[in-house]
């Protein structure tokens, strides 16, 4: 039933179940032969003995390694699929009905299910495989981080696959009177639980090898209490009330007292390092309390080793209650609040059920693929194309409902006038982007720093220029005087030859100056001449510099706001329309991807077209509610279209309007003319 672990906490493992001898491996072949031919049963005989040696591998006591178990399980669960979609096994003359699946209960041994079912089967791997994951979990080694990494992902993988099985599989193994509670929904929610508390617990436990704060364990610690205690609450209902041994209630329960408790002791450290004794006398008296009941009802059956944890943890927080009530009577005297009057404890939960449709995805599994009737996939074809016309027709009803409703909220100005109204209205995206560059580099000012500091360059750049004509000009005096002095014994070659690429060279660069100049004084002036209006770059955020939508200066029945209201509320309720739009279209899309009638084309003894009137109906109620959804549009955007004109009129929308026309053409132009005009000039 439960195995407790080599670290200092006892944690549980789930027994796989138990199963007796089958032969598939026959009957399959039988099938295949009977309704294909028996060449196409010895094509598909290596499938038929893979099935046959995965039947066998459930039946025996498991000797490998449990990697290798865990591989095998997922590999037969998806050749189950296979199976399932290809050889109808059921108690009907015209099925494969010689095929009987029995799997005892793994808590109570002498119960068992019987049924011609094969979701028995595959109900019974998932159990199996999320057992095969506890196991793993609980054989790692706890006492070093990495082990309690390894850990938590192995009891997270066994969420994952008890989830799987209850949201998947575990309804449809438990029709039919020969049923084990083992496999039930309720059964699955619960173990589901019960490996994310585990896998939380690894983590808390790494939580304090690496020596987090107070707060931070306290809220991963109160998350594995909750998971202990969900745990606990499914198994004192029906169908799991006493189904489990006392060992097992008296475990669960004491483990969510313990971590509840725990949670309270670390949070208690917290609020002392923030002197707020009095909550944390209330908080340690009630992890005290909650101990203290865990340990009147739930010690018998109990591990040794938990009950010592559980004694330990009482007496620190005994210790720490002992100590912030002396320093509540002589320094803070606080008034101690009730228990019930505190919020619940702060929680977070670090671990959810790993996802297993990845790894039992089957519908890549190449098992048994020849075996598609063909007049099963010529149905199947055509049921696609009526789903296909169903959702192409459904999703061009949705995008011409949306492109109807902003077609008619852009000839009403909405949302913008309101925008307007509230101070909301916001610059384009290009524009704002430009604004935000040049209000990081200093605004106006940061501009007059480059201008100043352009100048400075322009200045240096001359003074360089002057020295250097100089120099060459010393130089070619020299050579001068020297030609005079010596004659023909001064042979060096003349100085205009020696410096034309330096005098051609300096000719360009003066020219450049010059250039670069004249473009300077002209930027310059062009920023003096728009300083004012440059001024609307220090506006922060700029948006306030946009013009508002003013309220009416004078009043008769003051309704403003009721009329500005009820537009808003109109908007919003269209909005939520369109968010609902999208949402049935994904449902749309969702429906189909998991619409999969393969294997009821294959098992149906009646007409192909009653299946698919029957099968296409699921689609129905999503169609409905697309045009419930259209229709409320329709209404809604008339009483807008009405409300609109209530509120153009009180607020003097089409004066409004002018002034934006004349803010966007001439004010903004204008900054976005300088904001591009400001990085040319400078990078030159």
């Amino acid at each position: 039933m439960a195995s407790p672990s080599s670290s200092a906490n006892v944690m549980l493992a789930i027994f796989e179940k138990k199963t007796v001898s089958l032969d598939l491996y026959r009957p399959l072949r039988n099938y295949i032969v009977f309704n294909y031919s028996e060449r196409e049963a010895q094509n598909l005989e290596d499938d038929l003995q893979t099935i046959k040696q995965y039947r066998s591998e459930i039946e025996r006591v498991p000797a490998d390694s449990l990697p290798a178990r865990r591989d095998m399980l997922q590999n037969y669960y998806k050749a189950l699929c296979a199976v399932e979609s290809r050889f109808p096994i059921s108690p009907d003359n015209d099925h494969i009905n010689s095929v009987y699946f029995t799997w005892y209960d793994t808590f109570k041994i002498k119960q068992k299910a019987v049924q011609q079912n094969i979701h028995l089967e595959k109900a019974a791997v998932l159990f199996n495989l999320g057992a095969v994951h506890s196991q793993m979990g609980l054989s790692l080694d706890r006492s070093a981080v990495e082990g309690r990494r390894q850990a938590s992902h192995s009891f997270i993988a066994a969420a994952g696959a008890f989830a799987f099985l209850r949201d998947n599989v575990a309804m449809k193994a438990s029709m039919g009177t020969s049923t084990t509670v083992d496999m039930s929904v309720e059964c699955a929610g619960m173990l589901e639980r019960l490996m994310l508390a585990q896998a939380q617990e690894c983590v808390f436990e790494n939580t304090i090898a690496k020596g987090s704060t107070p707060g931070v364990c306290a809220k991963i610690s109160r998350q594995v209490g909750i998971y202990y205690e969900e745990a606990l609450a499914a198994l004192n209902v029906a169908p799991l009330t006493y189904h489990f041994d006392k060992g097992w209630l008296a475990h669960v329960q004491l483990k969510a007292a313990l971590f509840y408790a725990e949670a309270c002791y670390r949070y208690g450290m917290e609020l002392h390092e923030k002197e707020e004794i009095a909550e944390e006398i209330a908080r340690l008296k009630s992890g005290i309390s909650a101990l203290s009941e865990a340990k009147k009802t739930s010690s018998k059956g109990a591990a040794q080793q938990l009950l010592d944890a559980i004694n330990k943890l009482d007496a620190n927080l005994n210790q720490n209650l002992a100590r912030a009530v002396k320093e509540n009577d002589r320094v803070y005297l606080m008034r101690v609040p009730q228990a019930s009057s505190l919020p619940p404890l702060p929680a977070f939960a670090m671990v959810k059920p790993m996802p297993m449709n990845d790894v039992l995805d089957a519908s890549k599994e190449k098992m048994f693929a020849s075996l598609v009737p063909d007049n099963s996939a010529k149905a199947l074809s055509r049921y696609t194309e009526m789903v296909d016309d169903v959702i192409r027709a459904q999703a061009e009803r949705l995008q011409q409902g949306s492109e109807l409703a902003r077609v008619k909220l852009k000839e009403m100005d909405l949302p913008d006038s309101i925008l307007a109204l509230e101070g909301n209205l916001t610059l384009p995206m290009a524009l704002k982007e430009d604004v935000d560059a040049v209000q990081i580099c200093g605004g106006p000012a940061g501009l007059e720093a480059e201008l100043q500091q352009l100048n400075d360059l322009k200045r240096v750049n001359q003074e360089l220029l002057i020295q250097t004509e100089e120099l060459l000009q010393k130089e070619a005096t020299e050579d001068a005087q020297f030609r005079s002095q010596f004659g023909t014994r001064w042979t060096r070659p003349q100085s205009s030859t020696l410096t034309k690429n330096l005098q051609d060279r300096l000719n360009r660069f003066a020219g450049n100056l010059k250039q670069a100049a004249e473009s300077d004084t002209r930027i310059e002036r062009s920023v003096r001449d728009h300083a004012a209006l440059m001024s609307i770059l220090d506006r922060r955020p700029i948006e306030s510099a946009l013009p508002t939508l003013a309220r009416p200066i004078m009043s008769l029945d003051a309704n403003e706001d009721a009329i500005a209201g009820a537009l808003k509320q109109s908007l919003r309720q269209l909005e939520g329309l369109g968010a609902q739009r999208a949402g049935l279209e994904d449902m749309l899309k969702e429906m189909k991807r998991k619409d999969d009638i393969l294997p009821k084309l294959m098992t149906s003894t009646g007409s192909h077209e009653d299946l698919f009137r029957k099968e296409i109906a699921k689609y129905d109620h999503i169609c409905e509610e697309i045009s419930k959804n259209l229709e409320a549009q329709e209404q809604l955007l008339l009483q807008i279209q009405a409300q609109n004109v209530d509120f153009a009129s009180t607020f003097n929308l089409e004066d409004y309007k002018g002034i934006c026309t004349i803010f966007q053409g001439y004010c903004l132009k204008h900054v976005e003319a300088l904001i591009f005009m400001v990085p040319c000039g400078l990078w030159h």
